[in-house]
């Protein structure tokens, strides 16, 4: 008999101390490569887009799948080649305006602040915070480091390229390192997120357009300066809640005050008007059949997101969010606490019992052997 033999109760506490060292290793990790977790996420956006336009493709236009996909990775791509156009080539002299008079403008505020002791405070507390910052750290990055920027954008183009190409490759990976009893909840759950995404992005694509169009209106009404191009990056930023149009709103009031009071006063009314019709017109509308997130959580988890990822962070908070709060329904409140949450319809990989299911028989005259939407999850 050895006496030095652990028995059931000190092996089962060196089992979650092994476990615990695990999970701390694996958490330190993901945090480590948390700029490479962000690439790979907005990856899995654009995958996700590209195969909703796809399927857009099939059933309006008649096209075969693979054929689809192909205009759909066309279009997409097409799409970034125009707004880096609009950027460059069409807004060019506006875009020059703004960033020529921007500095002026921040210092004409920090004057106006600082005639006040309590203005003087204020304008001190912000430039200490923005100093020690991890957006400010990023965005000196993004000025010193521009090439890196655009290397980060083709990796997340081509990333999602191969994501779209084939998405069930990747989700059966991750199902094949789920024990084989959980895959099928784990599956139901990623279905879910996918499906979710998709009708998140949707609804994010329509306030976008909306915000956009009110905002560049109201401002050419109102007689401010490079209306056009405020409109679309007052409807860019709505895809970052509640910071990003605060953020557009800044260099449209000061453009607005270099062309008078009226136009100030014009901007003011623009993007109170707009706020209050998209706040309890649109986005009420467009996202209360998508996900009901609360206010207050939305707000925290943004900015615990920035502070975490940075400001790139900041550009995917609002899908990181979605995809949190999808997890936690269908993995906790339905399968732990048994919640009644009906999961996504799509084609399953595995089955109850964890086991791959049998692929579809072929049809010679299809591209693929399965026509059904794929969710990319």
């Amino acid at each position: 008999m050895n006496r030095l033999a652990p028995d059931d109760s000190d092996a089962r506490f060196l089992r979650r101390v092994l476990w615990l060292i695990v999970i701390a290793a694996v958490a330190t990790a993901l945090y480590l490569a948390q700029d490479l977790l962000i690439l790979a996420f907005g990856s899995v956006l654009i995958a996700i887009v590209i195969h909703a336009l796809a399927d857009l493709y099939e059933t309006h236009a008649r096209f075969p799948k693979r054929p689809a996909l192909i205009a759909a990775i066309l279009s997409v791509l097409g799409f970034i080649a125009l707004m880096v156009w609009l950027f460059g080539v069409e807004f060019r002299a506006q875009v020059n305006t703004l960033v020529v008079a921007l500095p002026g403008l921040i210092d004409q505020l920090d004057d106006y602040m600082s005639q006040s002791p309590v203005g003087a405070k204020v304008v001190d507390a912000v430039r200490a915070a923005f100093a020690g910052s991890r957006v400010a750290q990023d965005i000196g990055q993004i000025v010193r480091g521009a090439g890196q920027l655009l290397l980060n954008t083709f990796i997340v183009l081509f990333g999602a390229i191969f994501f779209a190409v084939d998405p069930k490759v990747y989700e059966r990976g991750l199902l094949l390192l789920i024990p084989p009893a959980k895959r099928a909840a784990v599956e139901d759950a990623l279905g879910d997120v996918g499906s979710t995404l998709l009708l998140w992005l949707r609804a994010q694509l329509i306030q976008m357009t909306a915000m956009g169009t009110m905002v560049g209106i109201g401002l050419w009404i109102a007689g401010v300066p490079s209306a056009a191009l405020l409109g679309l990056l007052t409807g860019i930023s709505e895809f970052i809640p509640y910071v990003g149009p605060l953020a557009a709103m800044l260099p449209a009031l000061g453009l607005a005050a270099t062309a008078g009071t009226e136009p100030l006063l014009g901007a003011l009314a623009t993007f109170a008007l707009v706020r209050i019709v998209q706040t309890n017109l649109v986005t009420p509308y467009v996202t209360g059949r998508v996900i009901a997130i609360p206010p207050a959580l939305s707000l925290f988890a943004i900015i615990g997101t920035g502070a975490v990822f940075g400001v790139f962070g900041l550009f995917f908070s609002g899908g990181i969010l979605v995809v949190t709060y999808t997890l936690m329904r269908s993995l906790y409140l339905r399968e732990v606490l048994g919640e009644d949450i009906p999961p996504s319809r799509e084609r399953r990989l595995f089955t109850a019992k964890g086991t791959p299911r049998e692929p579809p028989a072929t049809d010679p005259k299809s591209d693929s052997a399965d026509d059904s939407p794929e969710s990319l999850a």
